[in-house]
C-alpha cells in the first residue's frame, strides 16, 4: 500500500459524525476536511459552525466519490448504508473509515473485504470501544504482563432503545446484529479472531416490533470460540423490553489480576489483585497517548452536541473519537493497514450476525468465515 503525504477527508453523515470535524481539522497531516449529508440545512449549519469551505460541502455522496483530490471518506451514516457506501468509496479509490457495524450480512462483509483488497487502500471500522479509556487501561495491563494469562473475557451492551430519539429503523433490530461493542474487546484483547459461535435468545420484545426483522428476542447471549487460544468469550446484548441502566462493559480475568466493569455508572470499576484483595478504580484519561493538538478531544466537555442520544447512552464514547481519527490518518500517511482492518472488522461484525443466526436455530453452532482467504 502506498503511503500518502497528506489527507483530504470528507465525513459523510452529520449526526454524531459532526463531532469528528474539529478533530480532523486540528490534526497534523490533514490538509482539509469536508462534510456531506442529504439535508442541505444540516450541511450549512455544520459547515458554518466549523468554517468548512464551500467546495468541501456536499449533499450528494456521488459528488464526493467523483472528486480526485479527496483521498479519504469517513462514513457515519445509518447502518443500512454502511456496506454500500464503504464499497463505493473503496471502488472510487478512497481510503475508507466506517462506523459500526461494517454490514448487515455476512455476504456484504465479504464484499467490503474484497473491495478493500482490490483497491489496496486503508479500511478501518471505527469501533469506539477499542479506544475507550477502560479498554486501553485493561489492554495495558495485558501487554505489560500485570494481568498475567487471560483465562476468560466477557462483554455486554445493554440499552433501552425504546427511549425517544432513536429512528424507527431500530425498532425490533436483532440484538447481536449490532454486537460489535460487546464482541470487539473480547477479540482484540486476545489478539485473535472468532472461529465459531453458539448463541441463545431469551425473553420476547413487543409483538408489534417483531415482524420488521423477524427477531423475537429481548436478549441474546453468545459464547465465542477464539482462534489459536484456549480462551472462550461471552457477550450479552439487549435493546428492548429489558430494564437496565445503559451498560457497555468489558470484564477480563487473568491469573494475576482481574478487571470487572462497574455495575452502576460512576461507582468505579473493580480491580481484583488476588485472594480477597480488591479495590475500586477510576481509569485515567487517555490524552497522553495522543498528539498535543488533539489531546483535548478525549474530554466529554469537547462534545458539541452532548444532547445527542448516542452520547447520552454511550457515555461520550469513552474519549475514543480522537484515537479513531488518529489511527485512520496515521495508517494512510504510513501506507499500512489500520488496527481494525477489513478482515478483522468482518470477523467481529459477522460474529454478531452469526450469533443471531445461532439463536434463531436454538443454539446451533455457527462457523465464522475465514475472510483472510477472500
Amino acid at each position: 500500500m502506498k503511503a500518502e503525504s497528506k489527507v483530504k477527508v470528507v465525513i459523510v453523515g452529520l449526526g454524531f459524525g459532526a463531532e469528528f470535524v474539529p478533530i480532523y481539522k486540528d490534526m497534523k497531516g490533514v490538509e482539509s476536511v469536508g462534510i456531506c449529508a442529504r439535508t442541505a440545512s444540516k450541511v450549512k449549519e455544520v459547515g458554518d459552525h466549523y468554517g468548512i469551505p464551500a467546495d468541501m460541502r456536499f449533499t450528494d455522496f456521488n459528488e464526493v466519490l467523483k472528486r480526485d483530490d479527496i483521498n479519504a471518506i469517513h462514513v457515519v451514516t445509518p447502518f443500512m448504508s454502511h456496506a454500500e457506501q464503504s464499497i463505493a468509496s473503496l471502488n472510487a479509490g478512497k481510503h475508507t473509515a466506517c462506523t459500526v457495524p461494517m454490514a448487515l450480512s455476512v455476504d456484504d462483509c465479504k464484499a467490503v473485504v474484497k473491495a478493500k483488497k482490490a483497491a489496496d487502500k486503508v479500511y478501518m471500522m471505527m469501533e469506539t470501544v477499542l479506544y475507550s479509556r477502560e479498554y486501553l487501561y485493561v489492554k495495558d495491563l495485558v501487554t505489560s504482563g500485570k494481568l498475567g494469562k487471560i483465562q476468560f473475557v466477557r462483554g455486554s451492551h445493554q440499552q433501552d432503545m425504546g427511549l425517544e430519539g432513536w429512528p424507527d429503523y431500530w425498532l425490533g433490530f436483532p440484538p447481536m446484529y449490532y454486537g460489535t461493542h460487546a464482541i470487539s474487546p473480547l477479540v482484540d484483547i486476545n489478539n485473535s479472531l472468532v472461529e465459531s459461535v453458539v448463541c441463545h435468545g431469551s425473553g420476547r420484545i413487543g409483538e408489534k416490533m417483531i415482524p420488521k426483522y423477524n427477531s423475537p428476542f429481548a436478549i441474546e447471549t453468545a459464547t465465542f470460540k477464539l482462534k489459536g487460544t484456549d480462551v472462550r468469550a461471552e457477550a450479552t446484548r439487549s435493546l428492548y423490553n429489558t430494564v437496565r441502566q445503559y451498560r457497555e462493559s468489558f470484564d477480563c480475568y487473568g491469573d494475576k489480576l482481574a478487571f470487572e466493569w462497574e455495575q452502576i455508572a460512576d461507582e468505579g470499576h473493580v480491580l481484583f489483585e488476588g485472594g480477597e484483595t480488591a479495590r475500586r478504580i477510576h481509569v485515567p484519561d487517555t490524552d497522553p497517548l495522543l498528539p498535543a493538538e488533539i489531546k483535548k478531544y478525549t474530554k466529554r466537555e469537547q462534545i458539541d452536541d452532548q444532547a445527542h442520544v448516542s452520547f447520552i447512552q454511550g457515555s461520550g464514547h469513552g474519549g475514543s473519537h480522537p484515537h479513531l481519527a488518529y489511527e485512520f490518518v496515521k495508517a494512510i500517511l504510513e501506507g499500512r493497514d489500520s488496527a481494525v482492518d477489513a478482515v478483522k472488522a468482518a470477523n467481529i461484525t459477522s460474529a454478531g450476525l452469526c450469533a443471531h443466526e445461532s439463536a434463531m436455530k436454538n443454539g446451533e453452532e455457527v462457523k465464522i468465515p475465514d475472510f483472510s482467504k477472500l
